[in-house]
């Protein structure tokens, strides 16, 4: 299992930011990895490699879009590509500068779109780069080693597998959650629609 868990982590991690999907629970998937480590027999070392490789891959395909295609993308009304999320991170970037690739990749929702606002920015790439993998190594390493010592706890390796439960329990919530919203927003537009034809047929007839 340990091998198709740490496949399914990379890729959680890399397409939370290399294709712009920024409800993935990089954050808390990464620590679970850290404290079942043993569990799924992978070392601490090959979990942290393969999370900052998917991180920075991730981040590199966000710049390059940024830069191809800037805010075409991106509408005031969109479910996943809000002009508003872009607009946060280029405040954050302009504010931060290079540290905010390792500032923000610790804040969900922001380190999806960090990369993204330094390719629009016209940032340059080489300096990107050196900021991408200091903040994808710290965070990789970070969140790792953080799992594994809370693994080292007592209390925590006596209750680990309820708290692996409730810690992929944290990290599937936002994705059912965003969802739900989804699915409730289609049917409200749908309502909308249906009663504004209705409204708009039974004027015909008046």
């Amino acid at each position: 299992m340990g091998p198709w868990a740490l496949g399914g982590l990379s890729l959680m991690i890399f397409v939370e930011s290399g294709l712009l999907f920024p409800f993935l629970p990089g954050d808390s998937l990464l620590v679970t990895a850290g404290l079942l480590h043993q569990s799924l027999g992978l070392s601490v070392a090959i979990i942290a490699l393969c999370a900052f490789l998917a991180a920075a891959a991730g981040d590199q395909v966000g710049f390059f879009l940024g830069h191809r295609f800037g805010r075409r993308w991106f509408r005031p009304d969109a479910r996943v590509l809000k002009t508003a999320h872009l607009e946060q991170a280029e405040a954050f970037f302009e504010r931060h500068g290079g540290a905010a690739l390792v500032l923000g990749r610790f804040v969900p929702v922001v380190r999806t779109f960090v990369p993204l606002a330094a390719g629009t920015s016209g940032y340059p790439y080489r300096r990107f780069v050196v900021w991408n993998l200091t903040g994808a190594f710290l965070w990789a390493v970070g969140m790792t080693v953080l799992g594994s010592l809370l693994g080292g706890l007592p209390f925590v390796a006596d209750h680990i597998d309820l708290l692996a439960v409730g810690l992929v329990v944290v990290s599937v919530l936002p994705i059912v959650v965003t969802a739900l919203r989804r699915s409730h927003a289609a049917r409200a537009e749908e309502r909308a629609t249906a009663t504004t034809r209705g409204e708009e047929a039974a004027g015909d007839r008046s």
